[in-house]
């Protein structure tokens, strides 16, 4: 029976490998497997415009070009407005060929109101974002919707909302879960608030119910290839933008953020390893008035933040646990005046001994009112030395490449005229349409669409499996090759 031992130890051996490729494997879709070369076009691309611009008379500098490359890929095209597509071709940073709707049909959005979730009237917002097909979303004029309960987007759309001045509020606001290539661009999201129990279309034939959701402005859940760019986010429940369970291939660039406590969450848990796939380029934002901490708190994955215009924070400016790796370049840091806030960075729950050897760097960064990062990793790791070999350009054009950071020609500040749910304040709104009002949010759990991937298996149920497969094995060799009298029925 020894012969037959040893092939069903092979086999077993063999099952356990795969099975732990498949329940450990942290490649996620998307998940680049050069983060540093990626971090180097970054550079390349800013160097190119800002070069193109230093070159130019002071007359054709005020026309368009700014030195921002997203901002001068289309904005000196005179026709962008009929050529709104391109913008699909201007994304940077790991977010790099994020579709959105590009090659799909235009969709104008003509009515602001959300009175049935489950059951979206055509012209509505989420009648758009729900189709199967890919969708460039437009607005056929200012509005302001008030959602009844979280728009759930379906892949492939961009929400363009250059051309009209478009706040989206109320309960609930963005989720892209499960989903990829998606575009959100120069929309106003603000005052979001936790709502949910209740039927919510995710497709055109598919209604589910949602559990409470915690009233995050923007929440990418397991979602790979999202660009966020040129939004002005504030005033929501949870975090402004979150990108949690796998989710990677991101990028948040062009924004502007205020009046909030826990502005960016990157990352589900520490325990969570998927998450080490997590790709985010986090650059030319403007974190603004009235902000506390995380922007971002990481967990896991690689963290590019560069050419950032941080104006304050209370707590910190960027946190982490579990190893994340942080790439900090050419950003502007300045501090508030409370002496014990000047650090820029924040070991969550971590000891000293634990952080010393992760990979957080700062290269080219400007440093203002006392604020300072401290470093780890003692000897730059072969990651490191690569992504910082083209040299991050000087974070004293900072002004220029975030100057219009946000949503384009309009005020940054939200100022009154909501509620708001975690700051006091107060007051109505109008809206140009009939926007739905609602009740109570939480995504947890749900899974929508036939696309969606099934969840990965946790860490408890490996260890459940591998358990079982070393005792059959154990029994196996003392019992001279004979299997458990269960197996042989």
């Amino acid at each position: 029976m020894l012969p037959f031992t040893c092939i069903l130890l092979i086999c077993i051996l063999g099952s356990v490998s795969s099975f732990a490729r498949a329940t450990f494997n942290l490649s996620l879709p998307h998940q680049h497997p050069d983060p540093e070369s990626v971090v180097q076009d970054v550079q390349r691309r800013l160097n190119v415009s800002l070069s193109r611009r230093q070159v130019l008379s002071v007359t054709e500098k005020d026309q368009c070009l700014t030195g921002n490359p997203i901002d001068d890929c289309w904005r000196c095209d005179p026709n962008w407005y009929n050529n709104r597509q391109r913008l699909a071709d201007c994304s940077i940073g790991f977010a790099q060929g994020t579709l959105g709707g590009k090659g799909g049909q235009i969709y104008t959005v003509t009515d602001s109101s959300d009175n049935d979730p489950a059951n979206p009237k055509p012209g509505t917002l989420r009648h758009a974002v729900i189709q199967n097909e890919p969708l460039w979303i437009i607005f056929s004029t200012n509005m302001v919707i008030k959602l009844k309960h979280e728009l759930i987007f379906n892949s492939y759309k961009t929400v363009d909302g250059r051309g009209a001045n478009v706040h989206i509020t109320g309960n609930g606001c963005l989720t892209l879960q499960y989903v990829s290539h998606v575009i959100i661009h120069n929309i106003h999201v603000h005052h979001c608030k936790p709502s949910g129990n209740t039927d919510i279309a995710s497709s055109p034939t598919h209604v589910g119910w949602r559990g409470r959701s915690d009233g995050d402005g923007i929440s990418i859940f397991g979602s790979q290839k999202i660009w966020i760019d040129h939004c002005s986010l504030s005033y929501c429940t949870d975090g402004l933008v979150d990108a949690i369970m796998g989710s990677t291939g991101i990028t948040i660039s062009n924004n502007y953020f205020s009046h909030h406590d826990e502005v960016m969450l990157l990352g589900h848990d520490d325990r969570y390893l998927p998450d080490s796939g997590m790709q985010v380029t986090i650059a030319f934002n403007h974190f603004g008035q009235a902000l506390v901490q995380r922007m971002p708190r990481c967990r896991r994955g690689y963290i590019h933040v560069v050419n950032n215009d941080f104006t304050a924070w209370e707590m910190y400016a960027i946190g982490g646990s579990a190893n994340p790796t942080i790439n900090s370049q050419g950003n502007r840091y300045t501090a508030p005046g409370d002496p014990n806030a000047k650090e820029v960075t924040k070991r969550v729950e971590t000891d000293e001994k634990e952080w010393t050897d992760w990979n957080w760097r700062t290269d080219g960064d400007i440093m203002v009112n006392g604020a300072y990062f401290v470093p780890s990793g003692a000897v730059l790791s072969a990651q490191y030395a690569k992504a910082s070999s083209v040299e991050p350009k000087s974070a004293a054009l900072i002004e220029q490449v975030t100057f219009n950071a946000g949503v384009f020609g309009e005020a940054r500040e939200e100022t009154g005229g909501f509620s708001n749910p975690g700051y006091t304040g107060g007051g109505g709104t109008t809206n140009t349409g009939n926007a739905g009002s609602g009740d109570d949010g939480n995504y947890y759990g749900m899974i929508f669409g036939s696309g969606a991937p099934p969840p990965l298996l946790s860490t408890s149920t490996a260890s459940i499996f591998l358990s079982l497969l070393i005792i059959l094995i154990l029994y196996s060799i003392t019992n001279e090759g004979a299997l458990p009298s269960l197996l042989l029925l």
